[in-house]
């Protein structure tokens, strides 16, 4: 008897599940060898930032030490996972064996530099103020909420987890827009992410059409803050101004995005925490 291969769907992921999109569209993308993806639809992109939302509590509520506890186990499924994960990323990408590996390999560096962040945000950004009065003040590092995340092309992987894992380290939650010309890679992510510690609507992955997607990124009122990859957009500016929405660019080389030195370092984190300060009255 001839066996029929089962091929592989790439869904969706929302609020810790693999939906398909709610607009029942599909596309193959270059690279994609025959297999169909769901073609995300603004719903889908509401659906993904109200998961966000209600995920955004626990998620900031956790101690840092914990959101680096589980951004290390996030590390640990991706290395497990990793000769897979690289023969998956060398099919989609028409990369060598040799260089799938090592992008998986520099993911999995990149998210173990973020899982030792967390807890020491407070001591590299926040500060005890001098004022003149018998008070203190402090400035204590706060997430700034539900960010939206807008992967490059290339790398596929690396672009999506360089984005990821400094949004999550200061405590927000995240909906990713991945790669539009090979999104199975970050798709793919949604995985790991199910059999980890991280909670359902931590992180929300969707794979569609940029110029369909990303002014709905910045139009949304309930999206705190966007990330991008690539070139400034004035139309996105626009758009994002009127719910006063912070929104910053990442403008690397293809030799930068493959760069531990250029993707672990705080100016990643530090546009998307806010610094709340405090006043105690001294002891007389």
């Amino acid at each position: 008897m001839t066996r029929v291969d089962v091929r592989k769907t790439y869904k969706l992921f929302i609020g810790g599940k693999f939906p398909r999109s709610e607009s029942g569209r599909t596309w193959e993308p270059d690279g994609a060898q025959g297999t169909n993806v769901a073609l995300g639809s603004r719903k889908d992109l509401r659906d993904a930032v109200a998961a966000a939302r209600g995920a955004l509590g626990g998620w900031a509520g956790k101690t840092a030490y914990n959101r680096g506890q589980i951004l290390y186990r996030l590390a640990e499924v991706l290395e497990t996972r990793k000769a897979s994960l690289a023969e998956e990323l060398r099919g989609s990408s028409r990369l060598s064996a040799a260089a799938a590996l090592k992008q998986v390999e520099l993911g999995v560096d990149l998210l173990t530099f973020w899982a030792g962040v967390p807890d020491k945000l407070q001591q590299l950004l926040g500060s005890q103020n001098e004022v003149s009065g018998p008070f203190f003040n402090f400035s204590t590092v706060e997430p700034t909420g539900v960010v939206g995340a807008v992967a490059p092309d290339a790398p596929a992987l690396v672009g999506c987890l360089a984005l990821l894992a400094p949004l999550l380290a200061g405590g927000n939650t995240v909906v990713l827009l991945t790669s539009e010309d090979n999104p199975l890679p970050g798709l793919a992510l949604g995985e790991l992410l199910a059999v980890s510690d991280v909670p359902g609507g931590v992180v929300n992955l969707l794979a569609g059409r940029r110029a369909e997607l990303s002014p709905q990124f910045a139009s949304h009122r309930d999206v705190d803050g966007l990330l991008l990859a690539g070139e400034p957009d004035p139309a996105l500016g626009a758009a994002a101004s009127d719910s006063v929405k912070r929104v910053r660019n990442v403008e690397l080389t293809p030799a930068a995005w493959r760069r531990l030195d250029t993707l672990c370092t705080l100016h990643w984190a530090r546009p998307f925490v806010e610094l709340k300060t405090l006043w105690h009255p001294k002891a007389p």
